[in-house]
């Protein structure tokens, strides 16, 4: 997916005695990293070295430099994944990418653009599956979705699943039978991920999302209630989509042996 060092290469030259270690890291230091001006230093090995692409935040960073970023790393790794945007921005860099002959699919209820030039996702065998407790959930489902399928998973989804009618959960269940982990977003008592958890054989990843208000609102309640959870599950972040997608697509690649 990105164009960063080919670092088996460098290794093996070093390993050959064509090069000398310090030329191999020069080389891997030199190649993996793709300054931006005096605002940023991208990450160009990530996938490479972690089996996570870079993915770029638009939160907080001035729409100058979010520009300067985008258009540098897309160039360069010929795939670009843009997380936390505003649609007024995601439009601006649609356009210019349209003018660039670059491939634009932006994802409204995610926040999530991903700009391409030629490069298509990875496809491997791993199989996630999304589930959320309620419709305001679904943000934070989108942008851990779109995580796992740019890591080339299947992502199978289900909304709005959760406790208050508990019925609607068990189809889902059966529905799901054969994916390798399991992403569940809740918000106010978090309840969701933890009945998942005791109902599959496969790790779930629970994530609190910020809905619900008064005593412990905004995901509090959501994040205590899954960190005492009984059922054995991996709990993120407030919010934290692209955590969970990539935690999830990373076990489901390993078990299904991409």
């Amino acid at each position: 997916m990105e164009k960063g060092p080919d670092l088996k290469h460098i290794l093996q030259a070093a390993y050959d005695h064509t090069l000398s270690p310090d030329e191999a890291l020069a080389q891997i230091c030199a190649e993996s990293v793709l300054p931006v001006g005096s605002v940023a230093c991208l990450d160009m090995s990530r996938k490479a070295r972690c089996g996570i692409p870079e993915v770029i935040l638009a939160e907080g960073k001035e729409p100058a430099h979010l520009r300067s970023i985008v258009e540098s790393y897309v160039t360069s790794a010929g795939r670009c994944i843009i997380s936390r945007l505003d649609p007024e921005t995601a439009v601006s860099l649609m356009e210019w990418a349209r003018s660039q002959d670059i491939s634009s699919t932006w994802s409204d209820e995610g926040r999530v653009l991903v700009l391409a030039k030629g490069t298509p996702a990875p496809k491997t065998r791993g199989v996630v599956g999304i589930i959320t407790a309620g419709t305001s959930d679904i943000r934070v489902a989108e942008e851990a979705r779109i995580i796992a399928e740019e890591m080339g998973c299947e992502v199978r989804r289900a909304y709005d699943v959760g406790v208050a009618g508990i019925h609607r959960l068990f189809p889902v269940i059966r529905e799901m039978e054969g994916c390798h982990a399991f992403v569940v977003a809740a918000g106010r008592e978090g309840t969701l991920p933890s009945v998942v958890a005791g109902l599959v054989d496969r790790p779930v990843i629970g994530v609190p999302v910020s809905t619900g208000y008064g005593y412990m609102g905004a995901g509090q309640a959501a994040l205590a209630s899954m960190l005492q959870s009984c059922s054995v599950l991996t709990v993120v972040n407030i919010d934290a989509g692209f955590v969970a997608g990539a935690s999830a697509a990373m076990i489901a690649n390993l078990v299904a042996g991409s």
